[in-house]
């Protein structure tokens, strides 16, 4: 009896919280825990690499320029521009991350070639991520949310987001890394 009593008190304080919060709804927070975007709290592998990147940590508090890649595209000279971009706004806080994704077959099979084609070939700085899939049913739960804008619907669609861990912009693949409009939209979000 005594047992019961105790569980009693124990538990009305926790069910009267319950009701208050069913009675004001909450809105779900944008920043998680580690003052990231909830959505980009993710591990994610590095390209060719053992080890993993801290996207909640890579991103906090900071503007982010998402980015899907692949190797063997028309639009692989633009990992040349992106890496410009980068060189000129990362002291002052942006970041970019490149997603290599095959899925508009246009990426290797090999993370070696991948690297190869990335840090050989164009000199990347930024991170890039192992491959994944950025469309259909098997999306990566970060391209599944930057839907909300638009689906990449071909490689080297960037994703602007704000510090804040909203979508400001999704520029599609014809759009330069140094196009006006996009650097207009960065420098807005620094």
């Amino acid at each position: 009896m005594k047992f019961v009593s105790v569980l009693i008190a124990l538990t009305l304080p926790a069910l009267a919280s319950l009701n208050t919060s069913a009675a004001e709804p909450q809105a779900s927070p944008a920043v998680g825990t580690g003052g990231c975007a909830s959505w980009l709290d993710h591990s994610m592998g590095k390209l060719h690499r053992q080890d993993s990147w801290d996207l909640c940590q890579l991103t906090a508090n900071r503007p982010v320029l998402l980015v899907n890649t692949a190797s063997f595209c028309g639009y692989t000279p633009q990992f040349e521009g992106l890496e410009a971009l980068y060189q000129r706004y990362k002291d002052q806080g942006l970041v970019i991350i490149g997603f290599p994704s095959d899925d508009f077959f246009q990426e290797s099979d090999e993370s070696a070639e991948t690297a190869e084609v990335c840090y050989v070939n164009y000199g990347v700085t930024f991170p890039m991520t192992s491959e994944i899939n950025v469309r259909g049913r098997d999306a990566h739960p970060i391209f599944e949310h930057l839907k909300q804008a638009d689906s990449p619907s071909w490689n080297f669609n960037k994703y602007l987001i704000g510090k804040d861990g909203a979508i400001i912009e999704h520029f599609g693949s014809n759009t330069e890394p140094l196009d006006d409009e996009l650097l207009a939209a960065i420098e807005t979000a620094l």
